[in-house]
């Protein structure tokens, strides 16, 4: 079936934009671990119970809320090795769990990690630290923002190549970049937290959109090769 006459199709000019925005890092996320490995899993599993218990009782006395530990990857496990003729041999067993910590005074950051660290001895393990944003929201707008200013200058030289003029938008669609806090490093022990410093420097959060816009009929000729 044929279009009905003097019924063209509508013109347009699709760009992706893309758009950065960098700020402060106001948020660190600790990843503390706690393993204990004794002869018996209950002894184990009560040693892994008091390590965690005093290094949120030290977390807490410097000042994080309760609402910013929380407790994940709970686990009792059998330490096994290979002997000629036996096979596999219990030599112990090994309690392990993991904490997470959110922290919004970043200048405390290193004194919190060490008292974790003094409070939790040897059977503490500093997993990681992450920075990021507590309000991502706000970063990612601006971060919109600047991929809209980049779509918008690119689809406005193509319209005026093709002697026309941006109209309406016809569509827009956001492709956010998955954007994780900033690693500042894990390791194995922590015996040293004392002098160690937490630097947040800056991160950047970026987002790319695709526009479609309308093409109207400009005023003037395309631009010759």
């Amino acid at each position: 079936m044929s279009e009905p006459a003097g019924r063209a199709e509508a013109r347009t000019v699709t760009v992706t934009g893309t758009g950065t925005a960098e700020a402060a890092p106001d948020l660190l996320t600790l990843a503390i671990g706690v393993e204990c490995r004794r002869d018996y899993a209950g002894d184990a599993y009560a040693a892994a119970g008091g390590a965690s218990a005093a290094v949120t009782g030290a977390l807490r006395t410097r000042g994080v809320e309760s609402r910013d530990i929380r407790t994940s990857g709970l686990n009792v496990r059998a330490d096994v090795v290979w002997q000629e003729g036996l096979g596999q041999q219990v030599t112990g067993y090994v309690a392990s769990s993991m904490l997470s910590v959110r922290l919004l005074d970043l200048a405390a950051g290193s004194g919190i990690i060490a008292a974790a660290v003094e409070a939790g001895g040897n059977d503490v393990r500093l997993d990681g630290l992450q920075l990021g944003f507590a309000d991502a929201a706000a970063v990612m707008a601006l971060a919109r923002e600047a991929a809209w200013t980049d779509a918008r200058a690119a689809a406005s030289q193509l319209a005026a190549l093709a002697g026309a003029e941006l109209g309406e938008v016809a569509s827009v669609r956001q492709h956010p970049v998955p954007s994780a806090p900033v690693p500042v490093g894990g390791m194995e022990r922590a015996f040293a937290a004392g002098s160690m410093t937490v630097e947040a420097g800056e991160s950047g959060v970026s987002t790319s959109v695709t526009v479609e816009w309308e093409l109207r009929s400009g005023t003037g000729t395309p631009p010759g090769p």
